[in-house]
């Protein structure tokens, strides 16, 4: 028999929590006088609008009035404050080691390889089993020491291998999608690897916060489960009694079981050919939407995003990746647990629910397992700020803490820089707060910061920027910037790029969508061709984001889609709109939902902004209740702010659209139930906006091809008569003033100036080697142009096919080597070496050749081991500008301007006979003239992560 909790036990006291449920209700709501009674059986939820952070919220503030706790599920699970009582009732004391962090786990790990040639993430997990079983791989650490458990890379291969049989005793075949609503413990981790064994698709969608949900939860992902066809849904036992409602509604769903059921009834399963090529999961990004959006990525989208990200941090089998990160959303799912499968670190994984319960948990489980990467979007770091107190931290110790990553939503300055002011007594480092940038498209990771550098900040001019796009850069004492935070570079291998409405490529600092590609880039969207089509131009794929480069890094500086992201939740209105318009009272078609942020917390607010005629205050309150309880419905979650507001207040286009960043301006300066402007002025100005913007992007087109074409026409004016002139002058000097000058007046009639620094640095009257980096085919040109005197420049021998130009490189002095017979190469190599005479200049390009890639390419040996045997200085020289200038894949150039920085030389005297010595010094020339250009030339370091010294000749 349940106890009566309308006469709680002594010390607990329903007023007490009746008002303490109160005070927190107020705080969220807009209109508090609105607010129903709270009383002990009212919704949580749909009367009073509390949804899981509230929730969070709540529970800290009973725990701390009462001197109790409890599981953060049983909290989750109650939906009414009898409920909460009932849970009080069973709570224990607060103890001393629920909040503080727990001492240290001793003993290092033994160091690991990976699988570094693994082609399919099945090929990874039997290299770990074949190599090390019994390797700790997975700790699940629970609040409930019942609850913690250790997995090892055998556990986890036997309990996907129990799993796999199960799945193809049900009839799974070869590429059939399998769909997973499972929370986070160890039948998540059996059943997706299970499915991979089984020769099938994992399709993760994340599961209800409450048993009590499970309906209306499945209803919201009808549309995933119809688009991906998948025949067997993976759930909690509690879920087999809605079989029947589900099938008919996913037609293709014909199992609905439990990862228990699959491995009590599992006969021994075959494993299938996989491929790398193939894929490996699918990855919703659109949740309860319509028009779900599953990312297809392959087994080689996912090995080579992992790598990416794991040499870009320096990953290794001793760190220790601590997360509370959901298994549903790809940071944890990629970034945590396969990137640690990977590696073969260790990975200590919480549930989300415990960490929003109690946040300190996180942090203590950093201390007490010597976590050394965690990760949490920007709202995860807020809730530490905003919930821990300084008596929860007790003797806490973060400083093992190298990479505490922040992506998946905007990342704040302000969050960043309260949250290191808060913990670096407690041993944070400034340098491990690392701002990252990904999205499901391109796996996970697009781009990184480098390791060890403090988060940039970058402040710009906010009326320059809100007008022209420009990203001008700002005193930080300036009135009201905007304050943007670099992500960082692209991953090796990768690219992003800014382009303008119209497609067209936009220069560093100027705003536009922000498009990438590469290898870890998705083929498209699972059974959506119009959404692939959308989400592809050419080979480049759009991000959705609006942003600017500034020295290469990525500042994302908003969304060009209507994406609202709450609590780490992306929330797409058109659908909460729909379902509001169609309420009673409500003018249909005349809603809108949009995100605003919330200082408070570091993430958005829900809006939604809905018309009506009615002015009754019981009216409206029914109506606030009534969406409370639709958005629930649909998104799992209450709005934060409900506003009811007269008709014409929802602004719209001409044709009916709903502008909701226009709705939200009005909405954040308070201008709700002002009259809009006349209709015809309205269109007008549509016209007029529109018009300006067509003509804009027409005129952008046509003034970058005239542009182009313009450049084209000095070049081929300028051509002939150089020709000549390096024809019949007799002397090489005068060949090389005539090229000099024609190479200056081309720059100078394009409008593309050349800065050159250093240019004092370069010895006189003595002989050297020059070291450059190598974009475009400019760079030969701009060095033409740049340098003073003879340059002789050391060219591929291909060039050589090409007639005319062979003529001419000649007659200027240039030297041709053979790039893939190695005998020859070293034969021409030491002939180059003895043209080193007095005054001598002799250019090399180390890279060898360019690529569209950006960034930095491994340099060859042979500037380097020409100075060091010839006692010949070596100049670095770093070129800026001219990838953009003239793109390696375009003919038409761009204005732009070039730098060239020239570095002091660097001495390697000779040392005749001692050939290990000279390549010795060969390869400090080389690191020091990389240093130079690598912090010179905007881009980063291609080759830094897979550097090996080269081995010696002979």
């Amino acid at each position: 028999m349940q106890p009566d909790t309308s006469k709680p036990a002594a010390g607990i006291s329903a007023d007490a929590l009746l008002e303490i449920i109160r005070q927190l209700a107020a705080e969220l709501s807009v209109q508090p006088d609105s607010l129903p009674a709270v009383a002990l059986d009212v919704s949580l939820e749909r009367d009073l609008g509390l949804g899981s952070l509230a929730r969070m919220e709540l529970l800290a503030r009973v725990e701390r009035h009462f001197g109790l706790t409890f599981p953060a599920q049983a909290f989750t699970e109650a939906d009414t404050p009898r409920d909460l009582l009932r849970a009080l009732r069973a709570a224990q004391p607060i103890a001393a080691h629920d909040l503080a962090p727990e001492p240290a786990v001793p003993g290092p790990r033994e160091e690991a390889e990976a699988p570094r040639h693994a082609r399919t993430l099945i090929e990874a997990l039997q290299w770990h089993v074949d190599t090390h079983p019994e390797r700790a791989h997975i700790r699940l650490w629970a609040h409930d020491p019942a609850g913690t458990q250790t997995l090892t890379y055998r556990d986890l291969y036997a309990g996907a291998a129990a799993v796999a049989g199960g799945l193809q005793r049900l009839g799974l075949r070869c590429g059939q999608t399998v769909a997973m609503m499972l929370p986070t413990g160890a039948d998540y981790f059996f059943t997706f690897f299970g499915v991979l064994l089984a020769g099938g698709i994992p399709v993760p969608v994340y599961p209800p916060v409450r048993k009590s949900q499970l309906v209306e939860h499945l209803k919201r992902h009808q549309a995933i489960l119809q688009n991906c066809g998948a025949p067997i849904l993976v759930t909690i036992p509690e879920a087999r009694r809605l079989a029947r409602l589900l099938k008919s509604r996913a037609t293709a769903l014909i199992h609905l079981t439990s990862a228990a059921d699959l491995r009590a009834q599992s006969p021994p399963f075959q494993l299938p050919l996989v491929k790398a090529a193939d894929t490996a999961f699918l990855q919703y990004t659109s949740g309860s939407t319509g028009n779900p959006k599953g990312v297809i990525l392959s087994h080689a989208n996912l090995l080579v995003n992992i790598r990416s990200m794991g040499r870009a941090i320096a990953v290794s089998s001793e760190d220790v990746f601590v997360s509370w990160l959901p298994l549903y959303h790809d940071m944890g799912l990629i970034g945590a647990w396969l990137g640690s499968l990977y590696y073969g670190a260790l990975l200590i994984s919480m549930s989300p629910m415990d960490f929003l319960a109690r946040p300190g948990r996180w942090l203590g489980a950093i201390q007490r397992f010597g976590g050394t990467l965690s990760a949490a979007p920007n709202f995860g770091y807020e809730i530490c700020l905003k919930r821990l107190a300084d008596e929860d931290l007790t003797e806490l110790d973060l400083s093992s803490w190298r990479c505490a990553f922040n992506g998946a939503e905007p990342v704040s300055q302000a969050t960043l820089e309260r949250f290191y002011e808060r913990f670096k007594d407690y041993g944070l480092r400034r340098e491990a707060l690392m701002p990252v940038y990904g999205l499901a498209e391109s796996t996970v990771g697009l781009a990184f910061p480098p390791i060890g550098r403090a988060w940039r900040v970058d402040r710009v001019d906010r009326a320059t920027l809100m007008s022209s796009g420009l990203a001008r850069e700002v005193a930080a004492d300036a009135p009201q910037p905007l304050q943007f935070v670099s992500c960082g570079r692209p991953l090796a291998g990768h690219e992003v790029r800014i382009v303008d409405p119209g497609g067209r490529e936009l220069p560093e600092r100027r705003q536009g969508r922000l498009q990438f590609r590469g290898p870890s880039a998705c083929s498209g969207y699972y059974r959506n061709p119009r959404q692939t089509q959308r989400l592809f131009q050419g080979d480049w794929l759009e991000s959705g984001d609006l942003a600017y480069l500034a020295d290469g890094e990525i500042f994302i500086t908003g969304r060009t889609k209507d994406i609202i992201i709450c609590g780490g939740r992306n929330i797409y209105p058109e659908e909460l709109e729909e379902a509001v318009g169609n309420l009673a009272g409500v003018r249909k078609g005349n809603v809108a939902v949009f995100g605003t942020p919330d200082p408070r917390t570091g993430t958005e607010r829900l809006v939604v902004m809905a018309e009506t005629r009615e002015s009754g205050a019981g009216v409206l309150a029914r109506l606030r209740g009534e969406i409370q309880s639709v958005a629930l419905d649909l998104l799992g979650a209450p709005p934060d702010e409900i506003a009811l507001v007269p008709p014409g207040s929802v602004l719209k286009t001409s044709s009916g659209k709903i502008r909701r960043a226009a709705s939200r301006e009005r909405f954040e300066k308070g201008r709700i139930g002002a009259a809009p402007p006349p209709l015809a002025w309205q269109l007008f100005r549509l016209w007029l906006s529109g018009g300006a913007a067509m003509v804009g992007r027409v005129l952008g087109r046509f003034a970058a091809l005239a542009y182009g074409v313009y450049v084209w026409i000095l070049f081929l004016l300028l051509l002939p008569p150089l020709g000549l002139l390096a024809a019949v002058l007799p002397r090489l000097s005068w060949r090389w003033a005539a090229m000099r000058r024609g190479a200056r007046l081309l720059f100078r009639a394009a409008g593309m100036p050349i800065t050159v620094k250093g240019l004092t640095r370069l010895p006189a009257g003595a002989a050297h080697v020059v070291a450059a980096n190598h974009a475009s085919y400019l760079d030969g040109l701009v060095l033409t142009a740049a340098l003073p005197e003879v340059s002789c420049f050391v060219a591929k021998v291909e060039l050589t096919a090409v007639p005319g130009l062979h003529f001419m490189l000649r007659r200027l002095g240039t030297h041709f080597v053979e790039r893939f017979d190695a005998a020859q190469g070293i034969e021409d190599a030491r002939r180059i070496q003895t043209l080193l005479r007095p005054g001598q200049r002799l250019v090399y390009f180390p890279e060898g050749t360019f690529t569209r890639v950006s960034g930095l390419r491994p340099f060859e040996m042979g500037a380097f081991v020409a100075a060091a045997e010839t006692g010949a200085p070596l100049v670095p020289v770093a070129i800026r500008g001219t990838r953009f200038a003239l793109h390696p894949d375009t003919l038409m150039p761009r204005r732009g301007a070039m730098e060239v920085h020239i570095g002091a030389p660097v001495e390697a005297p000779a040392a005749a006979g001692e050939d290990q010595a000279a390549w010795q010094r060969a390869l400090g020339l080389r690191r020091q003239a990389r240093d130079f250009i690598l912090a010179r030339c905007g881009e980063h370091d291609l080759a830094a992560e897979d550097w090996a010294p080269p081995r010696p000749p002979g």
